[in-house]
């Protein structure tokens, strides 16, 4: 099957389907093929009675992933074609919850705007001491005020949350872990090895448990992706906006972005 795949590679290794996003000259940026590829990867995943558990990671040593190809919104104003004409990041979000199967993200690096969201929606993560953690949707006009914001209260709280998304900082792998938002902080050649122990070591345990088990927690949350469907319609509309595309455009100039003109509070 990997061989299909361009934008992503998928490999199944003893009980772990391994997938790695695998743009590294865009650090790992995705677009809209990268979508459709990943959930791809996660229905054969689903689908696999091999596969016990999911390592979601990225190639190369710089980065988890990035988000959205900011850089191809700005030459585009969207994320590229795709298989079904539209960009499915929320069905994405929404196969990485429902997969009955542990996901684990293995950060290798920077995961940052929408590749931080992936991160965060991992059952659990396990970070290479090299990575690196935020948001940065308002500094490139963008946001994700569904799972991405929403779930991420859940996971931090909510004073730390909005930190995160209001002020677009950095955080390093043992601030992560302090503010659980990470499980495990290991050296960066230690990263997949680690991953794949995980992914072992839950194999030996009942899978119907682990369904119901991964079911039950989703439970309290599952709301959530109804305002992840007006957000993500909502991030239609708003990234192609003047404000929206002058967050795009200096991201790809390489500037600071001129907000100024779109001030309006009431």
């Amino acid at each position: 099957m990997s061989s299909s795949f361009e934008d992503i590679s998928y490999v199944v290794e003893g009980a772990a389907g391994v997938i790695t996003i695998n743009r590294p000259d865009r650090y790992n940026a995705f677009r809209s093929r990268t979508i459709d590829e990943l959930i791809s990867a996660f229905n054969a995943a689903w689908s696999d009675e091999r596969v016990r558990a999911v390592i979601l990671t990225g190639a190369g040593e710089k980065a988890f992933c990035t988000g959205g190809d900011v850089k191809q919104r700005a030459e585009t104003g969207d994320y590229g074609p795709s298989e079904l004409g539209r960009f499915r990041v929320g069905d994405l979000h929404k196969l990485m919850r429902d997969i009955p199967k542990p996901v684990i993200a293995a950060v290798n690096g920077v995961a940052v705007g929408g590749g931080h969201v992936l991160q965060v929606l991992a059952d659990v993560s396990i970070a290479s001491e090299t990575a690196r953690f935020g948001q940065a949707g308002p500094r490139v006009g963008s946001f994700d005020a569904g799972f991405g914001s929403a779930y991420l209260a859940r996971v931090v709280g909510e004073k730390k949350a909005r930190e995160i998304w209001f002020w677009c900082r950095l955080y390093d792998a043992q601030q992560a872990l302090d503010m659980g938002l990470i499980n495990k902080v290991v050296p960066a050649a230690e990263l997949l090895d680690e991953a794949r122990a995980w992914a072992e070591e839950v194999a030996a345990l009942s899978p119907t448990a682990i369904r119901f088990l991964k079911q039950s927690f989703n439970a309290d949350t599952d709301h959530q992706a109804g305002f992840s469907n007006m957000a993500m319609t909502a991030l239609d509309i708003f990234g192609v906006s003047a404000e929206g595309m002058e967050g795009a455009t200096a991201f790809a100039e390489k500037r600071a972005p001129d907000f100024a003109p779109h001030v309006n509070w009431h």
